[in-house]
C-alpha cells in the first residue's frame, strides 16, 4: 500500500491526452493516489488552453486526489512579456483562480499558490525585489480561495530559504495558508544534504517565532539518474518517506521527453531530463520495478541491504594489506549470481550492478544473506567510469559480465545499447590499462558475431535443422569462422569482443574472450527478448502459450550454468597461456537442441503440452548455432558435465520452487531426474 503522505508529480502539457493515460496507468500499477500538477496561467490564456483543463482535471480527479499548481503569468498580462514575471495586476492572479474554481473546482479540495518562488525562473524577483507584489497577488489568492472553500499550499521553496520565509510570514501571507511546501533534491542539486528534518527545523523555527503553524509538504523531492545511479532513488525516496512532513510528492512520474525544452533550455542541463519513475519511452527504473511489486518495504529492504554491504568505491582508500576481490561486473545477473556463489566460497567478491535487469535485485538479496561477509556490493552502471575505475583498482581478478543482452531491446534503443556494450566495456579496459598490475579479465561475447549464418546449407528435418556440412555437423561452429555482426546487438557485442582482443594484444592485458552459446540454469529470469529455455519453463509453469519466432527447428548447443562457471574459472587458472585468445563455450553437439524439442521436453516434464504460439522470424536469428567446443577443452581439460535433459529438469525444479516462493541455495534442491 502506499503510505498516505505519498504523492507524485507530473506536469502535463496541452494535448498531451495518451501520455497522461500512460500516466494513470502507471500511477495505477504502483498503487499510487495522490498526484500534483502543474494548471498554467499561462496556457489559459492561449486559444484551446481553457478547454484542455476542461477534459484534464476531470479525467485525473477520477482516478487520483489532485493537488494542482497554479502558476506562470500569461506574458500579456506581466510586466515584462515572460511567464517569470510578476503581473502588473496582482489581483488578477486570484481572479484566474475564482474563474477556475468555479468552472472546475469541484475535482480538488487544495490549491497550490505558486511553484518555487524564490526560484528566479519561477518567479523574477529582480522586478519584484521586496517581493510585494508577490506577496500582494498570494495573499489576495489565499484569501479569496478560502473563501470559496478551498484549502491553500504555498509554493515550495527552493532552495529552502528562512530569510525568505520570514520575509512572507512578516507580509500577513502566512494567514491565507493552509500547508507551507519545502522543495529538496539531495544529491542532485543540493550536495551539502545531510537530512530533511534540518531544512524542515528551519521552517519550522520561522513558524514558530510568527506563532504560526501551518502543515508542512515536501511538494517536490526526486533524484536525477541522469549518471545512471538507480540505486539512489531509492535511498533518496525511502529518506523522504522517513521525512517530518505531512505529505510528501516525488518528481517525476516520467522523465522529460528528450525532444522537448526544459524552461531552463533544452539540453542546457541534462539532469532535468532524467527525475522520472519511468523512462519517457515507458521502461520502469529500479524504484518503479520494485515499488510496484513491494512498495515501501521493498525499496527499504533493498536500501538497507545494498548499504550494509556497501563496496564504499567513492570512499574507500586502496588498501594493499589485503586479499584482492574478485570483481564481477554484473555480477547480480544470471551467471554473475552463480559464479559469486562459488567463489564467495573461496575469497572475497566485489559486485558491480546498475540492478536494471528485472529479478536481479532477488539474486543480490540471496546471495548477501548466504555469503554476507565475503561480499561487498557497488550497485553502479559500468557507463560510469569513475566507479568503475575504483572497483578495478581493488580487483585481483575480473569477469565480465555487465551488458545490454537483448537483440530486440539494441532495435529499439540502438545508441543505448551501443553505450553500454561497446563503451561500457571500452571503460573496464581503459581502467584495466591504467594499472601498473593489471587484473586478468574474462569477458564474454556471444555467438551473434558470427551473424546469421545464412550460407550453411541447411536440411529441415521433421524437428530441428540440420547442416549438410558433417564436420560442423560433428563439431560445431568454430572460431575460425568469419565475423558478420548482424542487429545492433551483434555490433555492439562483437565491437566489445574485438576491444578485449586487441588491448590484449597492444597493451599486453592479460585478458580473453569467450563467445558464448545458450546458457542457462538457476537464477535465470528468462524473457523472449534473453534466457529462452527459462522463459519456456517459466511460461509452461503459468500456464501461458510458448510463442516461437520462426518455425521452432531452430538448433543451439545449450550449456548449463554450472558447467559455464566450470570454465570460467579455468579460463582464469589458464590465462598466461590462453591471454589474448578467443574460445567458443557452449554445450557442444552432444547438447543441441532445438526448440520444438525443448517443448516436447518441457511437455514430458509437466505431464502436459503446453500451448504454442508462431511468429515472424526474428531479425539477425540462426537456424543453427552449435559450439566447436573442442579448443577450449583441449587448452583447460574442460567439458560440459550435465546433459541438456538433466538440466533443463534441475532448472524446472529450481523455477517451480522460487515460483512458490524462497531462495534457497540449489544444492538443497533434488537433482535426480523425474
Amino acid at each position: 500500500m502506499t503510505p498516505p503522505k505519498l504523492g507524485v508529480i507530473e506536469w502535463l502539457r496541452p494535448g498531451e491526452y495518451q501520455r497522461t493515460e500512460r500516466l494513470l496507468a502507471d500511477l495505477r500499477r504502483l498503487g499510487i493516489t495522490r498526484l500534483r500538477t502543474g494548471v498554467s496561467w499561462a496556457d489559459w490564456h492561449t486559444p484551446g488552453g481553457d478547454r484542455w483543463y476542461d477534459w484534464l482535471l476531470p479525467r485525473l480527479a477520477r482516478e487520483v486526489e489532485v493537488l494542482p499548481c497554479f502558476h506562470y503569468t500569461p506574458p500579456s498580462l506581466g510586466l515584462e512579456p515572460r511567464t517569470a514575471s510578476p503581473p502588473r495586476v496582482p489581483k488578477a492572479y486570484a481572479d484566474f483562480l475564482d474563474v477556475f474554481v468555479t468552472r472546475l473546482g469541484k475535482h480538488f479540495q487544495w490549491v497550490e499558490l505558486w511553484n518555487e518562488p524564490n526560484n528566479l525562473s519561477d518567479w523574477d524577483w529582480r522586478l519584484d525585489p521586496q517581493w510585494l507584489i508577490f506577496c500582494d497577488m498570494v495573499s489576495k489568492a489565499g484569501y479569496w480561495m478560502q473563501q470559496r472553500g478551498k484549502k491553500t499550499v504555498l509554493g515550495g521553496m527552493c532552495p529552502t530559504d528562512p530569510g525568505w520565509l520570514d520575509l512572507i510570514c512578516r507580509q500577513g501571507v502566512m494567514a491565507h495558508i493552509d500547508a507551507l511546501g519545502v522543495h529538496g533534491f539531495p544529491g542532485t542539486w543540493e550536495h551539502d544534504w545531510r537530512h530533511w528534518h534540518q531544512p524542515i527545523g528551519k521552517v519550522r523555527q520561522v513558524l514558530d517565532h510568527h506563532d504560526l503553524n501551518p502543515e508542512i509538504w515536501i511538494t517536490e523531492a526526486g533524484y536525477s539518474t541522469w549518471r545512471h545511479d538507480e540505486i539512489e532513488q531509492l535511498r533518496a525516496l525511502d529518506e523522504l518517506l522517513r521525512a517530518p512532513a505531512q505529505r510528501v510528492y516525488w518528481y517525476s512520474g516520467h522523465d522529460l521527453h528528450p525532444d522537448q525544452c526544459h524552461q531552463d533550455g533544452f539540453h542546457q542541463d541534462e539532469r532535468h531530463y532524467h527525475f522520472g519513475l519511468y523512462r519517457f519511452d515507458g521502461r520502469p527504473k529500479l524504484l518503479a520495478r520494485l515499488w510496484a511489486k513491494q512498495g515501501e518495504a521493498g525499496v527499504r529492504e533493498l536500501t538497507a541491504i545494498t548499504a550494509s554491504h556497501d563496496a564504499g568505491l567513492q570512499r574507500r582508500p586502496q588498501r594493499r594489506n589485503e586479499e584482492r576481490p574478485v570483481l564481477i561486473t554484473g555480477g547480480a545477473g544470471f551467471v554473475g549470481t552463480n559464479l559469486a556463489a562459488r567463489l564467495a566460497g573461496q575469497g572475497p567478491v566485489l559486485i558491480l550492478d546498475n540492478l536494471s535487469r528485472p529479478g536481479v535485485e532477488a539474486n543480490l538479496a540471496w546471495l548477501l544473506q548466504r555469503f554476507p561477509d565475503r561480499l561487498r556490493v557497488a550497485i553502479a552502471d559500468i557507463r560510469d567510469p569513475y566507479l568503475l575505475r575504483s572497483a578495478v583498482r581493488e580487483a585481483g581478478r575480473i569477469y565480465h559480465f555487465a551488458a545490454q543482452v537483448a537483440v530486440t531491446t539494441s532495435l529499439t534503443d540502438p545508441a543505448e545499447d551501443f553505450e553500454i556494450n561497446a563503451q561500457g566495456t571500452l571503460n573496464l579496459l581503459e581502467a584495466i590499462r591504467g594499472l601498473d598490475d593489471p587484473p586478468p579479465l574474462v569477458f564474454t561475447s556471444t555467438n551473434k558475431v558470427y551473424g546469421d549464418l545464412q550460407d550453411l546449407a541447411m536440411v529441415a528435418e521433421a524437428s530441428r535443422y540440420r547442416p549438410t556440412d558433417p564436420g560442423i555437423l560433428a563439431h560445431g561452429i568454430g572460431e575460425t569462422r568469419p565475423l558478420d555482426f548482424h542487429s545492433p546487438y551483434g555490433c555492439s557485442k562483437g565491437a566489445a569482443d574485438q576491444y578485449v582482443l586487441d588491448y590484449a594484444r597492444s597493451f599486453h592485458l592479460p585478458a580473453l574472450v569467450l563467445r558464448m552459446s545458450c546458457i542457462y540454469g538457476p537464477h535465470q529470469f528468462g524473457t523472449e527478448d534473453q534466457g529462452w529455455v527459462a522463459h519456456f519453463l517459466i511460461q509452461a509453469l503459468e500456464g501461458k502459450p510458448i510463442t516461437l519466432y520462426g518455425d521452432g527447428r531452430q538448433v543451439r548447443d545449450v550449456l548449463f550454468v554450472e558447467d559455464l562457471v566450470e570454465a570460467m574459472i579455468l579460463a582464469q587458472d589458464h590465462m598466461p597461456t590462453l591471454k589474448g585468445q578467443v574460445f567458443n563455450i557452449g554445450g557442444g553437439p552432444t547438447n543441441a537442441i532445438s526448440l520444438l524439442e525443448l517443448v516436447e521436453e518441457i511437455g514430458r516434464l509437466q505431464g502436459q503440452a503446453p500451448a504454442v504460439d508462431f511468429d515472424r522470424w526474428r531479425t539477425g536469428d540462426q537456424k543453427y548455432y552449435v559450439s566447436d567446443i573442442r579448443r577450449f577443452a583441449a587448452a583447460t581439460g574442460w567439458q560440459p558435465a550435465t546433459d541438456a535433459r538433466q538440466g533443463v529438469a534441475r532448472l524446472h525444479r529450481w523455477l517451480k520452487h522460487n515460483r512458490r516462493g524462497g531462495h534457497r541455495p540449489i544444492e538443497s534442491i533434488p537433482t535426480e531426474v523425474n
